[in-house]
């Protein structure tokens, strides 16, 4: 019991670190509308990462809740990531 508890904590609170750098890149780009130094196939891949948690969970069937921080997280990876899009097309105009 115990370790299942602390196991969603830790995963939980990785989430989280995670989740919170997102805001920072996301405010970044959006002050400095540009996106040197930015990587899409990076963001992809975090996003990929995510959907693979996502499905663990789902195919164990437990720990459901915790796929909804998973999903938090990647639409703050796609917010970034369409900024990137955007803000490229911008700039080599």
């Amino acid at each position: 019991m115990f370790a299942s508890l602390a196991s969603e904590l830790l995963e939980l609170l990785m989430l989280l670190a995670f989740g919170c750098s997102w805001p920072f890149a996301i405010w970044r780009t959006c002050k400095a509308k540009r996106v040197d130094g930015k990587s899409p196939h990076f963001m992809i891949i975090v996003i990929l990462g995510y959907l693979c948690g996502i499905s663990a969970h789902l195919v164990e069937g437990t720990k459901l809740w915790l796929c909804a921080v998973y999903l938090v997280d990647i639409c703050l990876v796609a917010t970034d990531l369409s900024l990137y899009f955007h803000y490229s097309r911008k700039n080599s105009k």
